[in-house]
């Protein structure tokens, strides 16, 4: 009797999806267009949950899973077109109205919310970059917190997956972000999902993981966090000779986070490290330091922020690439709960 009541439960949760987000379509859905279970079980197993999901694997990805031929995805793909109503384009008014259902993170810090816009932007990368010590970690941190919490313009809170591949999560320090904002400690713990990853295949396969726990509850999850992205790929390509391979491989990681943070309406924050740039002195730059990652690692993310060191525990933000942000700086604090405004 119990799974009956769980599948009127799913269904009603599938139906206010449906309202609430029309780009969330499961991928069960495919059944009623002759597509057989054990073809659906082979697509989730490799992470595609969702329609769009079908959508965003290309033809040669599709066939390479595991039992899969040509003529059953050439299938998969017609009927996935078919439930989308064929046509790929909206008008600008209709897109307009979907990202309505976009929301933003408070980072903790007022000066820092108001340089993004109103905080970190679900459906999108945002990507923080700067030297050791600057606050990647500890805004990371904060957003664990900050994430749980309602916010503004309807904002409920929600669960955060937390991607760790440089071993500087620490538990406690939420403990104490979490006094900070009055809320339950254990309960701000339970609702963080943590991962070590430990080389850069296996921080892809992670992501196979995020998507399908997305699928399982939906709605439940609003932040994935990765400390930081590009850690282990700078360990395991090493010289000129690998760069290519390297570039790639990130390319098909970054591609997976941005359709990831599409598919779910998840806010994806990545931080990244900086690396000393020989060829700034000729050109007398002032700072001749710039994000790892190259051109690839550039255009995959929506919102770049730099960050730099301040006076004492003072950092300074600044917007260094955004499709609607103007380029402007934030001064805030690291203190013993988290992100937060500097004391002028």
């Amino acid at each position: 009797m119990a799974t009956g009541d769980q599948v009127v439960s799913q269904q009603v949760v599938d139906q206010d999806e449906d309202e609430e987000e029309s780009f969330f379509q499961d991928i069960d859905i495919l059944q009623n267009h002759g597509i057989n279970v054990a073809d659906i079980k082979k697509l989730k197993q490799s992470g595609i949950c969702t329609i769009k999901g079908v959508q965003m694997t290309t033809r040669r990805k599709m066939c390479n899973i595991k039992g899969i031929s040509e003529a059953k995805m050439e299938k998969i793909k017609e009927a996935a077109s078919k439930i989308c109503g064929g046509s790929a384009f909206v008008t600008a008014l209709e897109y307009s109205d979907k990202r309505k259902q976009v929301f933003k993170v408070s980072t903790g810090s007022e000066e820092l919310n108001k340089l993004l816009g109103g905080g970190i932007e679900s459906m999108a990368i945002t990507e923080v970059f700067g030297e050791f010590r600057t606050g990647k970690t500890q805004l990371s941190h904060t957003l664990c917190v900050t994430s749980q919490l309602p916010g503004a313009n309807g904002y409920g809170g929600g669960k955060v997956v937390f991607i760790d591949t440089e071993n500087t999560f620490r538990p406690d320090r939420l403990r104490e972000i979490a006094d900070r904002f009055n809320v339950d400690q254990t309960a701000v713990l339970d609702n963080v999902l943590y991962a070590r990853a430990y080389t850069s295949e296996h921080q892809y396969e992670l992501l196979d993981f995020v998507a399908a726990k997305f699928y399982e509850e939906p709605g439940v999850f609003k932040m994935l966090i990765v400390d930081s992205i590009m850690a282990l790929f700078r360990v395991d390509f090493s010289g000129r000779g690998e760069l290519a391979d390297r570039q790639q491989k990130l390319a098909q990681l970054l591609s997976r986070l941005q359709k990831i943070a599409e598919e779910y309406n998840v806010a994806c924050f990545v931080t990244n490290q900086m690396t000393a740039d020989p060829g700034a002195a000729m050109s007398f730059q002032a700072d001749p330091k710039k994000p790892i990652g190259g051109h690839i690692l550039a255009h995959a993310s929506t919102v770049r922020v730099m960050l730099r060191k301040g006076r004492g525990e003072t950092r300074i933000a600044k917007v260094y690439d955004s499709p609607d942000l103007p380029e402007n700086e934030a001064t805030f604090a690291i203190s013993g709960g988290g992100i937060t405004d500097a004391k002028e």
